[in-house]
């Protein structure tokens, strides 16, 4: 009863206030200590949301982590008659049979790229075009800012359309809206093909260069136009099913590549294979290790504040011994006396600690505008409110505990020695 009393009593209060103004410079500079603390844990943790944020966007350019990529190389080991150094290619029986024999496959297609001027009236744009099947579309994830991206029906007839980025796009017909640009007819290497869409990047992750700066046609017209390139794919892309992952499945895409191609079964560098599930989850360790390593940084930071307040609830309790002594003498209980210490410790902890939280906010939310893109959106600067409420219950408990050892110190103070102490 006398705690309740004590910690609902108005005067107890503005005794707290008063005891704390007596010497402004040293309330100042351990209130400081907190603020200072606490603002750099919710910075640092919020910092590493909006890392892990930024992360996230670079791969939303892709429908899962869960996909990998396959271009050859020259061969390093010789085998059956040929020399080390032997150049190959992937081809599209190679892409069919994968796609048909190799389990756990969700989409696939075979890329084939060439570079080359696009061209509209006297405006020119250099850049890459890649021959693709639909399937590229539910791997890459394009952002259609208008039309439509190629489908199964231009890759069966043949057709002679195209899906072209933004920057292709605003180069070829600047201020014309990609809604009036459907329809329209360009040249890319010399042939004519009608655009059925346009769009762009989404993030910074991508397969076989920006959709931005390529134009996008189907494979089977890619073959046609392009003199050369016959069946040869540069690269195979593909996305797994949920429950299989690429590292499993890499191994029979070897067995089944070498064995028609004619490929020592030892050469791992006939093939160049990019597990994004892989680079996703290395990337995914190191932020977590930032975080970790972030929050130990904050947290030193705060208990540094947290020191400083025990010093000076310390230093309180010896300035008011004789006070504290008249007061038990009385009759004062030493319930009173530590509720009085904590509640001083507690208030300069909360209101202290509440400032750098709020300061922090405040420049998260600015970060996380500055750095928000136009298409993916903001990358989260920003501290949950339950990220917030550790915090705010971190450095309560702390700040509370700062003044324990004061408090205890206080409750022991005999009367008699404290009035007669000089």
């Amino acid at each position: 009863m006398a705690l309740q009393t004590s910690l609902f009593d108005i005067d107890n209060w503005r005794e707290i206030g008063a005891t704390l103004a007596r010497n402004k410079t040293r309330t100042f500079l351990t209130a400081f200590g907190i603020f200072w603390g606490t603002m750099m844990l919710a910075l640092l943790w919020g910092g590493s949301n909006g890392l892990e944020g930024l992360l996230m966007r670079n791969f939303s350019s892709i429908a899962t982590t869960n996909m990998g990529a396959m271009s050859t190389s020259r061969t390093s080991l010789p085998y059956r008659g040929f020399n080390k150094g032997r150049r190959w290619y992937l081809n599209q029986t190679d892409v069919d049979n994968m796609r048909s024999r190799i389990k756990g496959i969700d989409y696939a297609t075979g890329v084939y790229q060439s570079w080359g001027t696009m061209t509209y009236a006297d405006k020119n744009f250099s850049g890459s075009s890649m021959g693709v099947e639909p399937d590229y579309a539910r791997i890459s994830r394009p952002a259609i800012r208008a039309g439509r991206f190629i489908n199964e029906a231009d890759c069966a007839n043949s057709r002679k359309v195209t899906f072209i980025g933004t920057k292709v796009a605003e180069a070829l017909m600047p201020g014309v809206a990609y809604e009036d640009m459907l329809g329209k007819d360009i040249s890319i290497r010399g042939v004519y093909y009608k655009i059925v869409g346009v769009g762009s990047q989404i993030g910074d992750a991508n397969i076989g260069g920006r959709i931005d700066e390529a134009s996008i046609i189907p494979l089977p017209t890619m073959r046609q136009v392009e003199s050369g390139a016959g069946d040869r794919v540069d690269f195979f892309t593909f996305s797994m099913k949920p429950g299989y992952k690429v590292s499993e499945v890499v191994p029979q895409m070897r067995r089944l590549l070498y064995s028609v191609h004619s490929i020592n079964p030892a050469d791992t560098e006939a093939i160049w294979v990019m597990d994004v599930s892989e680079m996703f989850d290395m990337i995914s360790n190191v932020f977590l290790g930032l975080t970790i390593l972030a929050l130990f940084v904050g947290i030193g930071s705060l208990m540094a504040g947290i020191i400083g307040v025990g010093n000076i609830m310390w230093i309180i309790v010896k300035e008011r011994t004789h006070e504290i002594g008249i007061r038990r003498a009385i009759g004062a209980k030493p319930s009173s006396i530590i509720v009085q210490i904590l509640s001083e410790s507690m208030v300069l902890t909360t209101v202290a600690g509440l400032a750098g939280i709020v300061l922090a906010v405040l420049v998260l939310v600015g970060v996380d505008t500055a750095s928000a893109d136009p298409v993916t959106g903001q990358a989260g600067f920003t501290l949950s409110f339950s990220q917030a409420m550790t915090v705010l219950v971190l450095f309560m408990i702390l700040g509370t505990a700062a003044g324990v050892i004061p408090a205890l110190k206080a409750m022991r103070i005999k009367p008699i020695e404290a009035i007669n102490d000089k």
